[in-house]
């Protein structure tokens, strides 16, 4: 929907993108500042001259999650969770669950992190992971370091609720008991593991390349 308010700068308000952006605006009447006094009122040290106040989207809780969607358990940093989140959304994911202790996902840092994938993605903050997890019909995956399967092993080619925990000492013992499936990323270097969000990516994208894999086979087979 529309900003609930709109402030611009005055050299930022002479620029041809924001410009533009305003006259497809025009139910927002923007504030003009001086440049000083918006560069005091940004929150970044190289604002780009516009700002806008937004109201939070609240999505209403699905009643079952049948898609792919990622579940969070205290991912803390802002930076790590807008990434997931960037990730999430270009990764064709749709549904988001924050769950106790994660970062504010609509928090500055998270919303420069995430680029925009906020608006692409149904994000469900202090979510009950249990019965998220309780009633999805699909498989839900987690992955650990002492995992017997690996990633590329495991059959994704269906719904797959995907579950990551805290930067340091990941899931709960309570949330990890609740996965179906456990899965490790091989890492042949000499690194003890891998950042969450850097993990994330690698698990959604196997995913995705199963699934189109499955659907170029599918293609084939009604070719003969």
């Amino acid at each position: 929907g529309p900003p609930d308010l709109l402030a611009v700068s005055e050299s930022g308000a002479q620029q041809a993108e924001i410009s533009e952006f305003l006259a497809l605006r025009r139910q927002t009447d923007p504030y003009v500042f001086g440049d000083a006094l918006f560069t005091e009122v940004s929150p970044v040290s190289t604002p780009t001259g516009i700002l806008a106040l937004i109201s939070i989207p609240h999505p209403p809780t699905p009643a079952a999650t049948t898609g792919s969607c990622v579940l969070l358990e205290a991912i803390q940093d802002a930076g790590n969770l807008g990434a997931i989140l960037r990730s999430s959304a270009a990764a064709g994911i749709a549904d988001i669950f924050l769950g106790p202790g994660c970062a504010q996902a609509w928090s500055p840092r998270v919303l420069r992190a995430a680029m925009g994938a906020h608006f692409l993605l149904r994000i469900q903050e202090h979510a009950a992971l249990d019965q998220v997890i309780g009633g999805f019909t699909g498989i839900s995956v987690s992955t650990r370091l002492d995992a017997a399967k690996t990633i590329y092993e495991l059959n994704l080619t269906g719904p797959v609720a995907w579950i990551f925990g805290n930067e340091g000492s990941g899931l709960t013992e309570a949330t990890a008991t609740l996965s179906r499936q456990a899965v490790r990323i091989p890492m042949p270097g000499k690194v003890e593991s891998l950042n969450v969000a850097a993990a994330t990516a690698i698990c959604l994208f196997e995913e995705v390349r199963q699934k189109a894999a499955g659907a170029r086979m599918h293609l084939a087979e009604q070719g003969k």
